[in-house]
């Protein structure tokens, strides 16, 4: 894989303006299209991972299951299921949730100006992590969730802890574990 990644550039509704190298888009803060992906067991636990950390932002905090950017040419969807295979080493058919846009220091002189895809999936298959991508991983209930974010909030990543309380402010991911027949679920 070559070292030189780039990102969408989007404008506010989320139309394809250009193309930037990844790390200069985040020194920038230039808006960018990312997806973030939430898997949960049949008992409605979350698969969190735990970046690695030497990661160039948000090392070794703890977030959502998979994200990352899409390159050129490539669906979203597309983009998030390659992602999956790539950091947690699984396979699992994804829902789409939502998106929103956020802006957010994370470290390192970094922006993170994102329209985030946020994906939703069902899955009993063990991860196997890529150790490059992920330091650690777990899963956990909500409720525990909940209180570790109270706890310790900073060992969270921002865009985590956004989409967290977005989803269960409309109650999504809630409504998502309950309702698995639209989903395909692996095990």
């Amino acid at each position: 894989m070559s070292n030189f990644q780039s990102v969408v550039l989007v404008d506010e509704n989320d139309s394809e303006i250009g193309h930037m190298e990844k790390i200069q888009a985040h020194v920038e803060g230039a808006l960018h299209r990312a997806f973030s992906i939430f898997i949960f067991d049949l008992n409605g636990n979350l698969l969190l991972q735990k970046r690695a950390f030497d990661k160039y932002h948000s090392s070794g905090l703890w977030t959502n299951t998979c994200c990352g950017h899409p390159i050129a040419k490539e669906s979203i969807l597309k983009a998030a299921q390659r992602r999956l295979m790539e950091e947690m080493g699984m396979e699992c058919p994804l829902i789409f949730g939502f998106k929103f846009t956020y802006k957010s220091e994370v470290g390192n002189n970094l922006i993170e100006h994102e329209i985030d895809h946020v994906f939703f999936g069902i899955s009993n298959k063990n991860p196997q992590p890529n150790n490059e991508e992920v330091a650690a991983c777990r899963s956990i209930s909500l409720k525990d969730l909940q209180n570790e974010i109270n706890l310790n909030p900073k060992s969270f990543t921002e865009w985590f802890k956004m989409i967290y309380e977005k989803a269960f402010n409309f109650h999504l991911l809630e409504e998502l574990i309950k309702d698995t027949k639209y989903l395909m679920i692996t095990e």
